[in-house]
């Protein structure tokens, strides 16, 4: 008879194993500790995930998924509020760097391109970025597309998460992160919201980013409109 695993098995391995990443580290995740933690044989560990590698994999994707879905609800919260969309990516970025800092090794895990490549939470992760990016071309402060700004983010997020963990402690510069936001975000903001006199550029950016908002036209019409407008921000004008 095939014995039939509880359904919330699966949760408690990955649960007891992500404390073992968290608190010790990727070498303290092993199939016999995690087994004893979680009430469960070895054999189920092998039988649900593989090997080690896929349970280091489950783990990261379900702390990772419980962070994007709670950064999900601010975005959707700031959105209902009508929250400065700046302020509110601002908040984002301190955030996401925390976690990187609080948790080094799924950090590491999540960084390793291999893994963010068929990473569903990652990729969730990104469409977060890119709503808060929304808001703000939406709000007439972005100066580039909207695909580049959340480029520019992901990658200095990633590199000063990094940077910042192969730094001795005592070493590390606190004012790091921000220094790197604030040079990041003189990159891709206008500096107040877009008009007239705010650069084709802007205004483009802006009006593309509410393109799907623009009930008068019809379907061909928008298309058309997009099509234009991702031209003129491929090939802005040089000032």
């Amino acid at each position: 008879m095939v014995e039939q695993v509880p359904a919330d098995t699966r949760t408690r391995i990955v649960e007891a194993a992500a404390r073992f990443l968290r608190d010790q580290g990727p070498g303290a995740v092993t199939t016999r500790g995690v087994a004893q933690a979680a009430g469960v044989q070895a054999p189920a560990i092998y039988r649900l995930f593989g090997d080690k590698d896929g349970l280091l994999e489950a783990v990261a994707e379900h702390v990772m998924a419980t962070f994007v879905a709670d950064k999900a609800s601010a975005v959707a919260a700031a959105a209902a509020a009508d929250v400065d969309p700046v302020a509110e990516l601002t908040d984002g970025w301190r955030r996401q760097v925390e976690f990187g800092l609080t948790n080094p090794a799924l950090f590491a895990l999540l960084s390793d391109p291999r893994r963010v490549a068929g990473s569903h939470a990652a990729q969730m992760g990104k469409a977060v970025l890119a709503a808060r990016i929304h808001r703000v071309a939406a709000a007439g402060r972005l100066a580039v597309p909207e695909a580049r700004a959340v480029a520019l983010i992901q990658s200095a997020g990633v590199g000063v998460v990094t940077t910042i963990l192969a730094t001795p402690p005592a070493e590390r510069d606190p004012e790091l992160p921000d220094a790197v936001f604030q040079g990041t975000l003189a990159q891709i903001l206008t500096d107040a919201p877009v008009a007239a006199a705010s650069g084709h550029l802007a205004a483009a950016v802006a009006l593309r980013a509410v393109t799907t908002e623009l009930r008068q036209l019809s379907g061909p019409e928008r298309l058309l409109l997009e099509e234009w407008l991702d031209r003129v921000i491929a090939d802005p004008p040089i000032r």
